[in-house]
């Protein structure tokens, strides 16, 4: 089965032109090589997924050439124990450095501030 069909019916990407497009930018590897969309897959592959800011280590243990609903996508493959750990930990990480929004906007007088400090680099 090719690679591209099969991220796409796994769920991975929401249409297999971006399934495409992300294995060409070398998103997507198959048991550590580099890949093409037209690549032959088969159970028990690895495949590593890099998406959106998190890396996914997969193993195939099925394919399908069609997209069901995700309950079913899900049972396509499983993801190792490392990754899954490594996945949260990152999230977490994530999660402590974002920095919160303000309470409220800028006053008239915190705009001051504000505009004089950016002014200030200038």
């Amino acid at each position: 089965m090719r690679l591209d069909k099969w991220l796409w019916a796994a769920r991975f990407y929401k249409t297999r032109r971006l399934a495409v497009e992300a294995i060409e930018k070398h998103q997507v590897s198959v048991n550590g090589d580099k890949a093409k969309p037209a690549r032959m897959i088969k159970i028990g592959d690895t495949l590593v997924i890099d998406k959106a800011g998190e890396t996914f280590v997969i193993i195939i243990d099925d394919l399908s050439e069609v997209r069901g609903p995700a309950p079913k996508a899900q049972l396509l493959y499983h993801e190792t124990e490392e990754s899954l750990a490594k996945r949260l930990a990152d999230r977490e990480m994530r999660k402590l450095v974002h920095t919160p929004k303000p309470d409220k906007a800028p006053d008239k007088k915190d705009r001051q501030l504000l505009r004089n400090m950016r002014h200030s680099y200038e």
